[in-house]
């Protein structure tokens, strides 16, 4: 299914329904209420493990969280979880917040956040922990908040290492353009920053501009589009979150582009460019683990089982 066919308004996934699976695609959060929970909704049968429920909240509709669910959807159906899966059509701060609200007035068992504000949804993680549910967060962290654990790999680490395989490519020298997505998201400031740092310490290798596109795929291709004819002679692209590396493929293909071009987080769609060569390198931070890391660690946290606060997803670099 495509990201364009997942537009719309508030969904849930339910994953004990036989017949009504998703396969992982995920829609807009909207107007509609998400029912409160009620008992003896799953009665049990022999051997099963006490019915479940958790919510994944992203911070929009993308490739890379199709995958992270449908990931999440085969682990949380083998343990007898139904899954709640909402984003917003483009990354928005309050319907993340209105998407907490209603999860946590439904009484759900656990939730999983990518804030796309770490500060401004503190106090959200807060009061669901405060009203007994574990909270994890992953791609980017809100380690002031009450959260049970993060999940995903250092960013700031993650940019130094676009910053040296950028190096490696273009022997230390030349110019780069940087694509970027919400500026507020911990994750994209940090990427930023271990970039930057690794660049000027060790490279002589100019920034000529940095966008950011704030989650949406048509502004990141204008960017794109407009950088690129800004600075017709760049050598390179660093794309440093998840939209601005799939819009870079369309803008590549568009264009018939021969520069470098770095993207982040590796998708079936993101392989292929790679073997098509509009992508020349991905760095990953395992995102395809993301899923099932999710499902696991809020399992525990329910049981009341210590986890490790930082479920560290390590990175690696595709395409050398």
């Amino acid at each position: 299914m495509s990201v364009n066919r997942l537009r719309g308004w508030s969904v849930v996934l339910l994953l004990l329904t036989a017949g009504f699976l998703l396969g992982g695609c995920l829609m807009a959060a909207g107007a509609a209420d998400i029912p409160e929970k009620t008992t003896g909704d799953f009665p049990l049968s022999a051997g099963e493990e006490p019915p479940l429920t958790f919510g994944i909240i992203y911070p929009m509709v993308n490739a890379t969280y199709e995958m992270i669910t449908g990931k999440a959807e085969a682990v949380a159906r083998k343990h007898n979880v139904e899954l709640l899966v909402q984003a917003p059509d483009e990354a928005n701060l309050e319907q993340q917040i209105r998407i907490m609200e209603m999860m946590i007035k439904r009484g759900v068992d656990g939730i999983a956040i990518a804030p796309v504000d770490s500060q401004a949804l503190t106090a959200m993680i807060n009061k669901a922990a405060a009203q007994g549910i574990p909270v994890v967060c992953f791609e980017s962290d809100s380690p002031a908040s009450r959260r049970a654990a993060y999940i995903g790999a250092d960013n700031r680490a993650t940019g130094a290492v676009m910053g040296q395989t950028v190096e490696r490519l273009l022997s230390g020298k030349g110019m780069i353009l940087v694509e970027s997505g919400m500026s507020r998201m911990q994750s994209t400031r940090e990427r930023l920053l271990g970039l930057e740092t690794y660049l000027t310490q060790h490279t002589d290798i100019d920034v000529l501009e940095i966008r950011h596109n704030d989650g949406s795929e048509e502004r990141a291709a204008g960017q794109l589009e407009q950088m690129i004819s800004d600075h017709p002679h760049f050598s390179a692209l660093v794309n440093l979150d998840f939209v601005s590396s799939t819009s870079s493929v369309l803008v590549w293909k568009a264009k018939g582009l021969k520069r470098y071009n770095l993207a982040l987080g590796l998708t079936p769609a993101l392989q292929q460019a790679l073997d098509n060569g509009q992508i020349t390198r991905v760095i990953s931070q395992n995102e395809q683990n993301w899923g099932e890391d999710i499902i696991n660690t809020l399992l525990l946290q329910a049981k009341n089982i210590d986890t490790a606060k930082w479920i560290n997803t390590d990175i690696a670099i595709i395409g050398e």
